[in-house]
């Protein structure tokens, strides 16, 4: 988990979100310093032995550990707050003393049982941590080889590692994302972070702009019928000037992709990714496109 660079310590007041504790809580229970590797594994077997740890922070496949792209983005935070130290070794986790003011001298009897049950470090544990989840090693990922060639996927009120996993075990290879912006208030899911995080477990990511829908046209919707009217609008007008785009899109699938169109609303109705997923199957030999 490659750390950022920060030369000074942030003067808010350390209030720190429930994850983020329990992430110094566990360095500090081991020793309050570890290198990546070790630490980032011990974390996503925390996450997966603890009621609580579970609902901390999802992972992804990684090549020498699971990623938490999350935590990662937290380690960052940690450090300009001045709880985690900014070492010249960016492989390593150290706690400072600010941090371990912060989370105090609590002592969690299941975090106690687990750091005394987990003792292996280095190949040792990663060997072990990918026989006992093998699923979250690279390569191994369960896809679905019968996935539908076309399907979309919203990604409200996903993390962005359940979102890439779904996408994993969906057997998708390249996601479209046809936002007119691709920026996104939710952490994770602006065009860069996304795009980062579908090359770490190997899908490709593309940006169709032309096949978004301009803010404020979205902007102006009230009620169910302006939704209406925008869509049949979008029908209208949007997609038969983008012809090119969508060609693109069936080009993708008939060259062997399985290609997943994404946008925000959870619900494909809601959204204007289930109007071009039907044009893009109208006129192929595609059936209808899965929702995810």
């Amino acid at each position: 988990m490659p750390a950022t660079k920060h030369k000074k310590p942030s003067t808010e007041p350390a209030v720190l979100p429930e994850r983020q504790r329990q992430l110094l809580l566990l360095l500090d229970a081991l020793g309050g310093r570890m290198g990546d590797r070790d630490f980032a594994t011990l974390l996503f077997l925390y996450c997966q032995a603890s009621t609580a740890g579970r609902a901390l922070y999802e992972f992804v496949p990684g090549p020498s550990s699971p990623r938490s792209f999350t935590a990662e983005a937290d380690r960052r935070k940690l450090i300009a707050r001045g709880l985690l130290a900014d070492t010249d070794a960016e492989d390593e986790w150290r706690l400072t003393r600010e941090g371990r003011t912060v989370i105090g001298r609590e002592h969690d009897l299941v975090l106690d049982a687990f750091v005394q049950r987990e003792t292996l470090r280095g190949e040792a544990l990663a060997a072990d941590t990918y026989r006992r989840f093998p699923d979250y090693a690279v390569g191994n990922a369960r896809r679905d080889t019968s996935a539908a060639p076309l399907s979309t996927i919203g990604y409200e009120g996903r993390s962005l590692e359940g979102y890439l996993n779904l996408l994993l075990r969906s057997g998708v290879t390249l996601l479209c994302d046809v936002r007119r912006n691709p920026f996104s208030r939710k952490w994770g899911f602006s065009k860069n972070t996304l795009a980062m995080g579908c090359a770490a477990v190997g899908i490709r990511y593309e940006n169709l702009p032309e096949l978004g829908i301009a803010p404020e046209k979205r902007h102006a919707v009230a009620s169910e019928q302006d939704r209406d009217a925008l869509f049949a609008d979008y029908e209208r007008q949007t997609l038969p000037q983008a012809s090119a785009a969508i060609d693109r899109i069936r080009d993708w699938i008939q060259s062997g992709e399985r290609v997943a169109l994404t946008c925000f609303e959870l619900n494909p109705q809601d959204c204007h990714r289930s109007r071009l997923a039907a044009v893009v199957v109208r006129g192929t030999e595609l059936e209808a496109a899965v929702h995810l």
